[in-house]
């Protein structure tokens, strides 16, 4: 599957995830960031289409700023999540991750705004709350709202099995270069680099039993999206 083919789906998912959480009456509105941190992951797929939306709003320079403003501590998973779903449905001993809640706020957050709103990672998009998460320290999220979250992430990586995963800054760093941008667009990436992790297709869905029935208009959805 070529890149606009897959860029094509991504847009269609989120078109359709778009729809799900529309019925939900959810707190989330206009500046309010404290779920935008520094800890969002996201795939090579998801930061392509970012860099396509800078180079067409003649903004590339938003990439020395994420490089320039990148936590040290942000959080670096040691696996994708296709990956972590399918160590667990082999009763296999997941990595640990280590995620600092202090790591500040996205580098692309200004006055608690943020400036690539329109082309989000998917990460931010499903980062939902019932309530106001600055009054009560947590996000207040239906569990089907998780459930669904995880099957559209996986579902997301599977499409971009053949790139990588990572937290938001390194994979926009990783694309910042012409020579990997490159790469990537011929799906010729070779082994990931420090602080990415490779992507894999879905092996195992991550939907616990009560929800198995409830999902399925949404899961079929998914899988009627047609190029």
């Amino acid at each position: 599957m070529n890149l606009n083919a897959k860029l094509t789906i991504l847009e269609q998912m989120v078109d359709i995830y778009d729809r799900f959480i529309g019925e939900f009456d959810l707190a989330c509105e206009k500046y309010c960031a404290h779920c935008c941190t520094a800890n969002v992951t996201m795939t090579t797929l998801e930061g392509y289409r970012i860099i396509t939306h800078l180079e067409k709003a003649g903004d590339m320079h938003c990439l020395e700023t994420i490089a320039r403003q990148s936590h040290p501590d942000r959080f670096k998973p040691r696996v994708s999540i296709n990956r972590m779903a399918d160590i667990c449905a082999r009763d296999g001993d997941p990595p640990e991750e280590q995620m600092d809640p202090s790591a500040g706020p996205c580098p692309v957050l200004a006055d608690d705004a943020c400036s690539l709103y329109g082309v989000r990672p998917f990460g931010c998009r499903c980062m939902v709350s019932a309530r106001n998460c600055g009054q009560t320290g947590f996000a207040d999220m239906d569990p089907f709202i998780l459930t669904v979250n995880d099957v559209f992430l996986q579902h997301l990586e599977h499409i971009d099995a053949q790139g990588f995963s990572g937290n938001f800054s390194d994979v926009m760093q990783f694309l910042d270069s012409e020579k990997n941008r490159q790469a990537y667009t011929a799906g010729q990436l070779g082994p990931p680099p420090a602080g990415l992790v490779a992507n894999q297709p879905v092996f195992v869905l991550m939907i616990p039993p009560e929800h198995r029935d409830r999902i399925q208009p949404w899961l079929k959805q998914i899988r009627s999206i047609q190029v």
